[in-house]
C-alpha cells in the first residue's frame, strides 16, 4: 500500500536510523519544527512550504511518495546491525578507567565503582538466575533499535550504581520491564519506582521518614540503576536518541522509595493493582514534576487539581504522609479507589479513567501532608521471580545508612 509517513524535522535522524536499523526503506517528509505551541498560520506555512531536509516543496513531495513506483533499494532494503561492545575492557589504571566510563557516555556524571570481573561476580550470586540469561531489551525512543541484555549486563550496571547483591534482584525487575527511566522526548519526563512488599524490609529500604530524601543507602543505588541501565542498555546519546529539552534532576534517582505499607490505613498500592500482599514488586511512574506539597482534606487535594489543570492526560498520583492518609480516611475515603473516583467526577466527568489518580504512603507521620505529583502509574513487575531459592543475599553484615529514630517514642501524631 503507498505509505507517505510525516514526522517533524527534528526526529528525521531518529526514523532514518529506524528504517536501517530494522531494514525497512520508508519515504518520509520531514516538515519543520516545532509544531507545539505555535500558531495556526505558521502550521499552514509549514505545508505551503519546503521539507527542511530535502529542501523540496513539502505537499509535492508527499504526492510524489504516494505515487512513484518503488526503487530496488526500496523494494530490497538491508538492515544495518550497529556494533556491539566488547564484554570486557583492556586492563588500565583505575583514573584512567573512570576517564573513560565518563567520556563515553556510560555514566550518569557522578562517580561510578568500577565493574571488575570480581565484583560482577560478587553480584551474581545475588540471584540463581544465570549470567547470560536473557532478561529485556530497552531503548530511550520508539525510533531506535531496541538493545537485548543478560543477566551479567545488569549486575554490571548495579555494580556501578554502588549496589550490592542483595539489591539485585529489584535492579532485575527494572530491567526485566524494558522500560527506560528517560524516555525520549522534547519534553522533560521524569520517573518514579515504588516497591512493596517483604523484599523493602529484607534490604533496608526506606518508608519513613525522609522517604524521597538521600539518607537511604538501598533507595539511592536502586533508583539510580535504573538511570545507569537506561543510559548503557537503552542507548541514552544526548541530541542523537535523547533530546529532554531542559532535562531534570529527578532522574538521578528517579524518585525510589518504598511504600509505608505498616502505616497506612489502606491495602498496600500493589495489592490495590491486582497482587498479592506477600509478592514483592516494583511499580514504574511516569510524569513530569512534583507540583507541591498540601495539607488537608480530599476537597483541598481537588482544588489543587483544578488549579494545576490535569497535566499528562489528568494523570496525578499522590504522595501521602502515613497522618495525611489516616485522615483522608477518617473522611470516610476507606478506599482510595473510591476517591479517585470522585476526583475525577468532580474534576472532570467526560474524563472517566480515575486509574489516572493513585494515592502512595510513604514518610515518618511528622506532619499530615501530602505531595502532589502529574505521574502516571505505567507498570508493576513482580521481583520474586529473581530472589535467590535460598532467599534474598545479604552480606554478614549488610551495609545500612543511619536509621530513623523518630516515632519510635509513641510520639507520633500528637497534636499538642
Amino acid at each position: 500500500m503507498p505509505t507517505a509517513p510525516i514526522v517533524t524535522a527534528r526526529f528525521a535522524d531518529y526514523v532514518q536510523r529506524d528504517g536501517l536499523s530494522h531494514g525497512i526503506h520508508l519515504r518520509w517528509t520531514f516538515p519543520p519544527y516545532p509544531v507545539g505551541f505555535v500558531s495556526r498560520e505558521t502550521l499552514q506555512g509549514y505545508i505551503k512550504g519546503k521539507d527542511p531536509i530535502s529542501d523540496a516543496p513539502l505537499m509535492e513531495e508527499i504526492f510524489l511518495a504516494l505515487t512513484q513506483p518503488l526503487t530496488d533499494a526500496e523494494k530490497h532494503p538491508k538492515a544495518v546491525q550497529r556494533p556491539t561492545w566488547p564484554r570486557l575492557l583492556p586492563a588500565d589504571t583505575e583514573d584512567n578507567l573512570h576517564r573513560l566510563f565518563l567520556e563515553s557516555g556510560w555514566t550518569d556524571g557522578l562517580p561510578i565503582v568500577l565493574p571488575t570481573e570480581e565484583r560482577v561476580a560478587e553480584m551474581l550470586t545475588g540471584t540463581d538466575h544465570k549470567p547470560d540469561e536473557y532478561v529485556g531489551m530497552m531503548s530511550v525512543t520508539t525510533h531506535e533499535e531496541r538493545l537485548q541484555y543478560t543477566v551479567e549486563k545488569v549486575a554490571t550496571i548495579a555494580v556501578m550504581a554502588g549496589a550490592r547483591p542483595e539489591h539485585l534482584p529489584v535492579i532485575l525487575a527494572l530491567g526485566a520491564s524494558g522500560r527506560p527511566s528517560m524516555p525520549s522526548s522534547t519534553t522533560s519526563f521524569a520517573s518514579m519506582m515504588v516497591v512493596n512488599g517483604p523484599i523493602r524490609d529484607e534490604i533496608g529500604m526506606n518508608y519513613g521518614l525522609g522517604a524521597l530524601s538521600p539518607v537511604n543507602y538501598a533507595n539511592s543505588v536502586i533508583g539510580r540503576a535504573w538511570t545507569l541501565m537506561t543510559i548503557n542498555c537503552g542507548d541514552v546519546r544526548p541530541g542523537a536518541t535523547f533530546t529532554a529539552s531542559t532535562g531534570t534532576t529527578i532522574n538521578y534517582n528517579n524518585m525510589c522509595f518504598a511504600e509505608n505499607e505498616a502505616n497506612s490505613p489502606w491495602e498496600p498500592f500493589h495489592v490495590r493493582k491486582g497482587y498479592k500482599a506477600s509478592e514483592s514488586t516494583v511499580s514504574l511512574f511516569r510524569g513530569w514534576n512534583v507540583l507541591t506539597m498540601g495539607l488537608g482534606p480530599a476537597r483541598r487535594m481537588l482544588e489543587v487539581m483544578k488549579s494545576i489543570g490535569g497535566p499528562f492526560g489528568g494523570a496525578f498520583t499522590f504522595i501521602c504522609d502515613p497522618l495525611a492518609a489516616k485522615g483522608l480516611k477518617s473522611e470516610g475515603w476507606d478506599d482510595p479507589n473510591k476517591l479517585s473516583e470522585w476526583l475525577v467526577n468532580e474534576l472532570n466527568p467526560r474524563f472517566k479513567r480515575p486509574e489516572m489518580i493513585n494515592f502512595l504512603v510513604a514518610g515518618g507521620e511528622m506532619n499530615p501532608m501530602w505531595v502532589t505529583t502529574d505521574f502516571s502509574h505505567f507498570q508493576t513487575v513482580v521481583i520474586d521471580p529473581w530472589i535467590p531459592k535460598a532467599g534474598v543475599k545479604k552480606d554478614a553484615k549488610p551495609l545500612r545508612m543511619p536509621e530513623s529514630v523518630a516515632c519510635k517514642d509513641g510520639s507520633c501524631g500528637i497534636v499538642a
